[in-house]
């Protein structure tokens, strides 16, 4: 990864980028998005300019409390109808117990947002016995749009919009490590590597669903400003501080995936400022097609193990 391609994840790339973006031409009336992470940063921005454009929103958060006082100021500020639901995404029985929710909820999801995502710094497995990034970031993700995808088809089109990061740049995915069980743990690997892996389920959905009228793509935000970031890199959040994008400039290409016409026509691809991007700075990271099937092969083995 070269210098020029970091200064473009600046908030000086996003605004050379965005001179030449068209307005969002779209009306989202009728519509019903589904948003993870939505109660703050990111998931926020992005929720409340759809609800913008009239859009119906689900926000998914885990915190009552929070999610209800979200839900209540995107309504007022927008005059959308706007619902909620509450979930964990690092517990599978939760995602399991959301995506029946949802389903018995919601007749239609025309747009499902995978965007909740965290970096932890410490190496934690939780009660399910799933390290704690694997399950927030993958397979958390990978359950919820598998038990969707049925919904998402009787809706087409639809699209489905996959939340991945820059850093997933860094590293190549791990098949036969997934809990990060060897080697000395880092947070910001760990993150890397379930980022690689939503760039590669995205792809391989996509292949899946060619024909059905579901797009699905991949897209990285750039260098924002969020709470995740300050809470999660202090460091690089303070040197960075001046040139970090707004969490509406990072979710921009989240919205335009969501709603814009033009987006439907493209699927499989991973996303920067509403142009598709290389997957691969390196060879370094490049993974084989065994090892891109043995991803979803042991997704699916976790997936059975802690609904068993």
């Amino acid at each position: 990864m070269n210098i020029l391609s970091l200064g473009g994840f600046t908030n000086l790339g996003y605004r050379l980028r965005a001179r030449d973006f068209e307005p969002i031409d779209a009306d989202m009336s009728g519509k019903t998005v589904v948003i993870t992470g939505a109660t703050a940063g990111l998931g926020l921005a992005a929720a409340s300019r759809l609800a913008g454009l009239g859009a119906r929103i689900v926000i998914v958060g885990r915190n009552p409390e929070k999610t209800e006082r979200v839900q209540e100021d995107i309504r007022d500020a927008t005059g959308a109808e706007v619902t909620h639901q509450i979930a964990d995404l690092a517990s599978m029985a939760e995602v399991a117990d959301l995506a029946d929710r949802l389903l018995a909820a919601e007749p239609r999801i025309d747009v499902l947002i995978n965007n909740a995502g965290a970096l932890f710094n410490e190496r934690f497995v939780t009660e399910e016995g799933l390290e704690r990034s694997l399950a927030t970031n993958l397979l958390g993700h990978f359950i919820l749009t598998n038990r969707l995808i049925p919904r998402l088809i009787e809706s087409a089109p639809s699209r489905i919009v996959n939340m991945s990061s820059g850093g997933m740049y860094s590293e190549r995915i791990a098949v036969d490590d997934l809990q990060f069980e060897s080697g000395d743990y880092t947070g910001t690997a760990a993150y890397a590597r379930t980022k690689r892996g939503q760039v590669i389920l995205t792809e391989k959905w996509a292949e899946q669903l060619r024909g059905t009228g579901v797009v699905v793509n991949s897209m990285h935000p750039g260098w924002a400003s969020t709470p995740g970031v300050s809470d999660s890199l202090p460091g690089f959040n303070r040197v960075m501080g001046p040139l970090l994008r707004t969490p509406e400039q990072g979710a921009d290409t989240m919205v335009w995936l969501a709603a814009a016409p033009e987006a439907g026509e493209i699927s499989g691809e991973f996303l920067l400022d509403r142009t598709p991007r290389d997957t691969h700075m390196t060879a370094r990271t490049r993974e084989t097609p065994q090892e891109r099937q043995m991803l979803w092969d042991r997704l699916e083995q976790l997936a059975e193990r802690v609904s068993s």
